[in-house]
């Protein structure tokens, strides 16, 4: 038996449980109102698209922005490596690792830096195969951008027809999470794994260093040498800052607490979340507010079942665990998936790209996956634009009556 969200094997105590390129930073803004609603279809389509996203973050010469996450900035929206080395859920082969870069490319070209991993990432003997990619991966992309007549044709928002100088993306940023493995019980543990981590990616330091999950819930022993331990990373000089996964408003706080008396910067916590959790996710919402990091939002697309492209006739395949999931889910989320298929053709926009918006407009930096050039470029669409306030407050309104996507088993209060 598999936990839903990350692919891993479940405890026996848990068994029973379109793109559209945004040129308002190069042209007008009235060029970009005007060419966003030519493609808005419907008669109230207007009430669904609020425009550019100007004000909302810090430029970065790109399409997408800067956002505060505790002391550190990061990109507005990241991308998650789950996929990268992932047999069960995602099909991988070492066969797509070119795809995989070229969307990395892509993704790099637009702004975009925050990159999310963990020591635990890729099945059986691909076990930190993301960590590898994603290393290897800049370090290509660091070569061609070092290219004569490399830059603006292939970085910044038109910089090519705006500037004479070429456009250097802000710099990647890695945000890898460490498993609470059961040996895992002395802080010098923790410190173990980032070294590991660290030569995987062969880079000498981390911008955050992510608990993967509280042990709280079955291993409460432990969870005391899990805070030590990410918090000696930090005073080691192994990461700019260290973020949370999986805690729960409670865990959270107690953990921020202990952080604050160390002067370790907490700087994100990533939770599952998306319009099919947001039910089960406004107290974490709230109690990163108060400790003053930043929400991650991971499975913005509630493992693909937000995009539209599944039905109760077209699932994942055999033996792929989504596709039960799915099977469970899709007829109660029905109301919410109409309800997202009509703002997003009200706001000219696909269903990932408004899912992923929302997201955004709750404060988050979601992190969905990619695999592809397409899968990048339509994500990307996410950006550049926000969904006005009566949108948002109309998915609101719809997710909160979906029954919820399974927690993370993973995950506590």
């Amino acid at each position: 038996q598999v936990c839903s969200e990350e692919g891993w094997p479940l405890p026996p105590f848990a068994r029973s449980k379109n793109t559209m390129v945004c040129i308002n930073k190069a042209l007008p803004s009235f060029l970009f109102l005007v060419a966003g609603a030519a493609r808005i279809t419907g008669t109230h389509a207007l009430n669904a698209f609020a425009g550019p996203a100007a004000g909302i973050g810090k430029a970065t010469g790109a399409e997408v922005r800067r956002v505060d996450a505790g002391p550190i900035e990061i990109s507005e929206m990241g991308f998650g490596t789950w996929a990268w080395g992932n047999k069960l859920l995602w099909d991988y082969d070492p066969s797509q690792d070119e795809e995989i870069y070229q969307s990395y490319k892509c993704l790099r070209d637009r702004g975009v830096s925050l990159f999310d991993s963990a020591d635990s990432y890729g099945t059986l003997q691909l076990n930190g195969r993301a960590e590898i990619l994603l290393g290897s991966f800049e370090r290509r992309y660091q070569s061609h951008l070092s290219q004569p007549g490399v830059g603006a044709e292939d970085g910044g928002l038109l910089g090519g027809l705006f500037s004479s100088k070429s456009y250097i993306p802000p710099a990647q940023q890695v945000a890898t999470k460490f498993a609470p493995y059961p040996w895992r019980i002395s802080r010098k543990s923790m410190v173990k794994a980032a070294r590991e981590s660290l030569e995987r990616l062969e880079q000498e330091k981390l911008t955050i260093a992510q608990l993967h999950w509280s042990t709280a819930n079955y291993q409460p022993f432990q969870e005391r040498a899990l805070w030590e331990g990410i918090a000696d990373v930090y005073d080691e000089g192994l990461c700019e800052a260290v973020g949370v996964s999986n805690y729960g408003p409670k865990q959270l706080s107690k953990i921020a607490a202990y952080l604050k008396e160390r002067n370790v910067p907490l700087a994100t916590a990533q939770v599952q979340y998306s319009l099919m959790t947001y039910k089960d996710s406004l107290e974490v919402k709230d109690a990163c507010d108060e400790v003053g990091c930043r929400l991650i939002s991971y499975s913005p697309l509630c493992l693909g079942l937000l995009t539209g492209k599944y039905t109760l006739d077209t699932l994942p395949r055999p033996g792929n665990p989504r596709r039960q999931l799915f099977r469970e889910l899709l007829p109660g989320a029905q109301p919410l998936l109409k309800t997202l298929e009509a703002v997003a053709a009200d706001a000219g926009k696909t269903q990932s790209q408004v899912a992923i918006n929302w997201a955004m407009c709750k404060g988050g930096v979601p992190i969905p996956g990619v695999r592809t050039v397409a899968m990048a470029e339509e994500n990307l669409g996410a950006v550049g634009w926000r969904l006005s306030n009566g949108a948002v407050d109309e998915l609101d309104a719809a997710a909160l009556k979906v029954k919820p996507m399974i927690q993370n088993v993973f995950a506590t209060k």
